[in-house]
């Protein structure tokens, strides 16, 4: 097979050369070209139509983020960003990742740094699963259109009556997965919001549309609005956020996510009503300082308060927690009530936050009608959780499904455990989470 095909964008010539040594380390990998900023990146991504791109935040003419933009509308294609450890470059990186970005990595700290070696291989682990998952994309939208004409020639009641069509399909039947009422009840609810997010793009399968203002602009490229006033907005809205809040719950709901995590969470969590008698307890597999930024870029679209957690916040419901990144986080209890406890014990599966540290904190406490949900991410991370959660009598154990999942391993992992009890895309997952909170 032919080497994967990756183009290199970064302003500075010796990081070009750094980054593409680092990448041919891999006889899987060829560099088919390098660009210096934005502009050259999107022609070069139509005239080489790569399998991945490596792409620079902080560029001259064009930046990453403009850059990005362009490429997931023209030509969707794997992009990991290169980001710093300023603030800036954090809250841009999320930014990205939002957009359409597959991943990110942090730059080398300099030229002679220790940290090349370590930043090389794991650049090179994070491209291997990105071209892995543009080509099984590729493949499932092909499939998807045959499907799909082949429907559009058969009778309305002959595609309602079709049987599963795969041996994983069959089983989700066979284990009772997702009921057929959960399915309509749930597609009902979301539907407008299917209409608009679930149309295929080019090669990837969930390529994302720009988040806008109300206009219909893009956030943060309308002219003419004034800094100051959009600032008293937002710190209006952090007050009245603040003023709904209530120590008063007797549900929890816990989510768990990685690669593609940071777009999929922005779909969930602000698709959850301001009233939400819950608190929300996330954790993203995410650097320290990243976790911060995703925490306050959730926050300026989320009807709900969005925190990175501290040690020892009381857990109210209708805020959402973020682990803060290079700590767990487990729910913790005492005669004032529930909160965070951040701790720094060893790594688990590779990450510090661990989905299965949150998920296990969470079994004794079944006094809490308990919703557990993972989605998109590498690995296995949170399955062994999730059968322990379900096994202590958690209400709800939600995965995501393949189709909407831009990595499946995670979601994958805990259906193979069997304590699934239900599979939905993406779109559908927070109107399932508002139909338990208000069932229970």
């Amino acid at each position: 097979m032919a080497p994967y095909r990756v183009l290199v964008v970064d302003d500075s010539p010796f990081m070009r050369k750094i980054f593409s040594d680092l990448i041919v380390q891999d006889p899987q990998f060829t560099i088919v070209a390098t660009a210096c900023n934005g502009i050259e990146a999107i022609e070069a991504v139509k005239k080489w139509k790569p399998d991945a791109v490596t792409l620079d935040l902080e560029m001259p003419e064009l930046n990453g983020l403009d850059a990005l933009q362009r490429i997931m509308i023209e030509q969707p294609t794997p992009v990991i960003m290169l980001s710093g450890i300023s603030e800036e470059n954090t809250r841009e990186t999320i930014k990205a990742l939002q957009l359409g970005a597959f991943d990110f990595i942090r730059k080398p700290m300099g030229a002679f740094s220790n940290d090349i070696v370590r930043v090389g291989e794991l650049l090179l682990e994070k491209l291997r699963i990105a071209v892995l998952t543009k080509r099984y994309s590729t493949a499932v939208m092909d499939t998807d259109k045959k499907k799909a004409s082949n429907n559009r020639d058969m009778p309305e009641q002959s595609r309602l009556a079709q049987p599963a069509k795969s041996a994983e399909e069959g089983n989700n039947r066979k284990r009772g997965l997702l009921q057929p009422e959960q399915q309509a009840e749930a597609r009902d609810a979301s539907a407008p919001a299917l209409e608009k997010k679930t149309k295929p793009t080019g090669g990837l399968r969930n390529p994302v549309k720009p988040l806008t203002d109300g206009g219909g602009r893009p956030y943060g490229s309308a002219p003419g609005i004034p800094i100051a006033p959009v600032a008293a907005a937002l710190e209006e809205n952090k007050e009245r956020k603040r003023f709904r809040h209530t120590d008063g719950f007797d549900q929890l709901i816990a989510i768990g996510t990685s690669t593609g995590g940071p777009r999929a969470l922005h779909e969930v969590i602000t698709s959850l009503p301001a009233q939400l008698a819950a608190p929300v307890l996330i954790v993203q597999h995410m650097p320290p300082k990243f976790t911060k930024s995703l925490a306050q870029r959730l926050d300026s679209f989320s009807e709900l308060e969005v925190v990175e957690a501290s040690q020892g916040d009381r857990l109210k419901a209708g805020v959402v927690y973020i682990a803060p990144g290079g700590h767990h986080m487990e729910l913790a209890k005492d005669q004032s009530g529930y909160y965070v406890q951040l701790t720094q014990k060893p790594p688990r599966n590779g990450h510090r936050p661990s989905v299965d540290v949150l998920f296990e904190s969470l079994t004794p406490f079944d006094e809490l009608k308990r919703h557990a949900v993972i989605m998109t991410g590498m690995g296995s991370d949170g399955a062994k959780g999730m059968k322990a959660l379900v096994d202590s009598g958690a209400e709800s154990a939600i995965a995501e499904s393949e189709q909407t999942c831009v990595v499946y391993g995670m979601p994958r992992s805990a259906i193979e455990t069997g304590c699934v009890k239900t599979v939905l895309p993406l779109q559908q997952i927070a109107a399932e989470l508002q139909h338990a909170v208000l069932k229970g």
